[in-house]
């Protein structure tokens, strides 16, 4: 291999490296955007602006907060992704691979208190993952220059405060901080004397900070309206480190470097609407929009560039984003309440941006859930959600890496919450 290739090699493959990184970290509405900040929520197809429901209105709408009845409580969930995607190469056509199995277990813990019954103010606290997963390819599959193995972890911490300006109208707001970590493998096309290809690994830290600020309005006892705000979450990466097993004699062309960048997580804005039928049977209605476009392209700054290694400023153009989510849920008697749903997810990424990283599609969520009332000071929320990705074929205009994808998984859930 001559020099020229190894530059056209080295440079597409840091590209694609951290270009992967950054999908995973802020892909909200994609595959690694994780749809599961409550148990009751996720049965009625992950829909709870416009109501107040549990703890879990910390997120959801920090409005609804100070209309829960308890004085204090908390709650502890978490759920179990089991992603399926297939990939099928262009024409002829013949050749297929499916990302090994895995199971991801995001968490949430919720904690509200209020002073007294009387108190117009309560506070509470938030951690949960918003963003992570783990999407692991055959080591020797057709795309493995692109990606072997990706696994990413995040928590948001947010304290939150909500104000009940009357018996119709509450107010909340909440500081995030975010953090996490991710890890990545991928091949790299030099082989040793044994045949074996090279492998590149990218890992680091991220942080940032950002709000999430909701309204409340009980119109009456039968409707609720409300409107939820999550701000762009500033995330940056210093000291990435950006590693290579290579043949020693084209070492000096894939240098052990790291690297710095910055970038903003997209706004969601959301407007729910619930409504009581009757004592037994309430429905929620969520609209989600995401301020994707905002990410229109990538920088990246490594801290040793060579003639070789270049700063990267590559295009994304992606585009804004909805998800359209509507749910039930029936109180079947005083112990249990069974719950359905169903959601629309709309792709932000364009004809020509797919990846195997990320091989985004619109998505059909359906979802169920129940509620088991263990005594009056403990519940049991369960949910179970299934997705199914639209099939989509695309062909990556910056890496010509082509192909036909399909998505589906399946997400038990289960939480506990204590009231005082």
């Amino acid at each position: 291999m001559n020099n020229l290739v190894y530059f056209v090699a080295m440079k597409k493959l840091l590209l694609v490296f951290v270009f992967t990184l950054f999908m995973a970290s802020v892909t909200i509405a994609g595959g690694f955007q994780i749809n599961l900040q409550g148990q009751k929520q996720t049965g009625m197809g992950h829909a709870g602006t416009g109501l107040c429901m549990d703890n879990a209105s910390i997120l959801f709408n920090p409005g609804a907060m100070s209309f829960l009845d308890s004085l204090r409580g908390f709650t502890l969930g978490a759920s179990f992704i089991m992603p399926r995607t297939t990939y099928l190469e262009p024409f002829p056509g013949t050749y297929t691979s499916n990302i090994e199995k895995n199971t991801g277990t995001p968490i949430t813990l919720y904690a509200v208190y209020k002073f007294k019954k009387s108190a117009k103010w309560n506070v509470g606290l938030g951690v949960y993952n918003p963003f992570g997963s783990k999407v692991q390819w055959p080591d020797d599959w057709k795309g493995q220059f692109l990606i072997r193995e990706i696994d990413l972890k995040t928590f948001f911490i947010q304290p939150t405060v909500s104000y009940k300006l009357n018996d119709k109208i509450g107010l909340g707001v909440g500081f995030v901080y975010a953090t996490g970590t991710f890890a990545l493998r991928k091949g790299v096309p030099i082989q040793d004397t044994l045949g074996n290809y090279g492998e590149g690994t990218l890992d680091g830290k991220a942080s940032g900070y950002g709000f999430n600020a909701g309204i409340y309005f009980k119109a009456n006892e039968k409707l609720s309206i409300g409107f939820d705000y999550r701000s762009q979450v500033n995330v940056s990466v210093d000291g990435g480190s950006a590693e290579f097993t290579v043949p020693s004699s084209v070492s000096n062309y894939f240098p052990t470097t790291t690297f710095s960048t910055g970038l903003s997580l997209p706004q969601v804005a959301t407007l729910g609407l619930g409504y009581k039928f009757n004592s037994k049977l309430t429905m929620a209605l969520d609209v989600n929009f995401i301020g994707w476009k905002s990410y229109d392209s990538l920088i990246i700054d490594f801290a040793e560039n060579t003639d070789k290694l270049k700063d990267i400023h590559s295009a994304r153009e992606y585009q804004n984003s909805y998800i359209f989510r509507l749910g039930a849920q029936y109180e079947l008697n005083e112990k249990w309440s069974a719950r359905l749903g169903a959601y629309y997810d709309m792709s932000p990424v364009k004809a020509g941006y797919l990846t195997p990283e990320t091989p985004d599609a619109d998505k059909i969520g359906i979802t169920a859930g129940a509620t088991f009332k263990v005594t009056k000071k403990i519940f049991v929320d369960a949910s179970l959600l299934y997705i199914e990705g639209l099939k989509r074929t695309d062909t990556n205009l910056e890496t010509q890496f082509g192909g036909t994808y399909k998505s589906k998984a399946v997400v038990p859930g289960i939480a506990i919450s204590y009231v005082f």
